[in-house]
């Protein structure tokens, strides 16, 4: 692979306006990715131990992501792109992966759901920060309207009852906002799959060594779910799903593309309903209107 000169400066890639549509439709298919992970995880962890699954999940997906990036003969990231692709990769490679498994060893996957509500604002809340964006007062009020109904509909799935896992759950929240924004912002200057497969990429060094290590700690019982509960956190989270959301991220912006994630947590429950079996109240179709409602808002809002 050649590498491209540190001193060339980074061009900002312009977004024509019909391709926002395009945008927003690529960082919807990502939610529906996204939304997977969990019901997944539970499955790859009947068969895994939460070490193993996070080290293997990464292995496969970076071997993927690196077979794409040599066949295509992609050129390495200028220098300056490498400390933000760090920042992608401890947040959304190895930070939120590995706190989510933790915590679903303890919390039902409608509590993880918890973490999602509140993703979306904290990656704009974080976007705000790290890049000076200003959304409109509506963008706002929508988006904490539909944070409060997600989180209110999950934690009352829940029973209301926080657990030691909310822990790594609100860590992981952080990480993967901080991983969303970063990568978000190096999409607007590469293509947004490059961003995640080098993300990968840089993690496989380590990634290697730890699958070894978690491997020969914790047993394992390879089942149809474990191993199609892994193949999919592997190909379709961890590298598909984070490939066509970083390109929406690009199309539409941070703060919109985030929000569209306030539908996640509604389809996790129930992909939990539809493949673990477990149960939802009537109050779903209601936070569903109401998260929707608030989802067009935040499209339709001025930035």
């Amino acid at each position: 692979m050649r590498v491209e000169s540190s001193a060339t400066a980074p061009t900002r890639i312009a977004v024509p306006a019909p391709a926002k549509t395009f945008g927003t439709v690529q960082a919807a298919l990502g939610v529906a990715a996204f939304s997977l992970t969990f019901p997944a995880t539970a499955w790859g962890l009947e068969g895994f131990g939460p070490w193993s699954l996070v080290a293997v999940r990464s292995v496969l997906a970076a071997l993927v992501a690196g077979g794409c990036l040599l066949a295509l003969r992609v050129p390495l990231p200028s220098r300056p792109h490498w400390p933000g692709l760090a920042v992608v990769a401890a947040g959304v490679v190895v930070g939120f992966p590995l706190l989510t498994t933790l915590a679903l060893r303890t919390s039902t996957t409608a509590h993880a759901a918890v973490v999602v509500g509140l993703l979306p604002l904290t990656t704009a809340l974080l976007s705000a920060l790290r890049m000076g964006t200003r959304p409109s007062r509506t963008f706002w009020t929508a988006a904490l309207a539909g944070a409060a109904a997600v989180v209110a509909f999950t934690v009352q799935q829940s029973g209301g009852a926080l657990t030691a896992a909310d822990l790594y759950l609100f860590a992981a929240l952080l990480v993967c906002a901080a991983g969303y924004t970063e990568g978000g912002r190096l999409a607007g200057v590469m293509p947004g799959w490059q961003v995640i497969a080098w993300a990968l990429v840089l993690c496989l060094p380590f990634g290697v060594p730890a699958a070894v290590l978690a491997l020969s700690y914790e047993p394992v019982h390879l089942t149809a779910h474990s191993v199609a509960g892994l193949l999919w956190v592997a190909a379709g989270s961890q590298f598909v799903g984070l490939v066509v959301w970083y390109r929406g991220m690009a199309a539409i912006g941070i703060p919109k593309a985030s929000q569209l994630q306030l539908a996640q947590p509604l389809l996790t429950l129930v992909w939990s309903v539809l493949l673990l079996g477990e149960h939802l109240t009537v109050a779903a179709p209601l936070t569903a209107a109401a998260v929707l409602v608030c989802i067009a808002v935040t499209q339709r809002a001025r930035g």
